[in-house]
């Protein structure tokens, strides 16, 4: 068995958008759950959640990616940026010597909604061909890994 060492952290969450404000706001004693702000939640029982707020995809993905790239994945490599800058990764060092963890349970629902209803009133022709690649959970770590030249 390897020795596996975490060395940077990397934060987004309701309470900050990055390590330094969340964990002040947690001493502060303060909560992210507010009103559902992030779509229409008039029909559901519950009417509160835990969003990220005030998140700019731009300080992630070119202007043409943002489409791409679902939100939870844009939230990941900002994240995982913070974390890499935090371990003080840099260039020089071994790229097979790295892995890069990352786990969700399913992400892109938003996506995922979208495109079913599009495949149900246009048929399967009228799907974005950029459907699956911006709604696969693992493509988080594959992201992560092409843009650090990670092996």
């Amino acid at each position: 068995m390897k020795r596996v060492v975490v060395t940077g952290i990397g934060m987004i969450n309701a309470l900050g958008l990055d390590k330094e404000s969340s964990f002040k706001a947690i001493c502060n004693g303060e909560s992210g759950v507010n009103k559902i702000t992030l779509f229409d939640a008039t029909d559901f029982p519950v009417q509160i959640a835990a969003e990220v707020k005030n998140f700019d995809p731009l300080e992630v993905v070119d202007g043409k990616e943002v489409k791409k790239i679902d939100r939870f994945i844009q939230l990941g490599i900002k994240a995982a940026r913070e974390a890499m800058q935090d371990a003080g990764f840099s260039e020089e060092l071994d790229k097979e010597e790295f892995g890069i963890v990352s786990a969700a349970g399913i992400g892109g629902l938003p996506n995922i909604e979208k495109n079913s209803i599009i495949c149900s009133e246009r048929g399967p022709r009228k799907i974005s061909p950029f459907f699956i690649p911006s709604a696969l959970v693992n493509m988080l770590g594959g992201l992560i890994s092409i843009e650090h030249g990670l092996k």
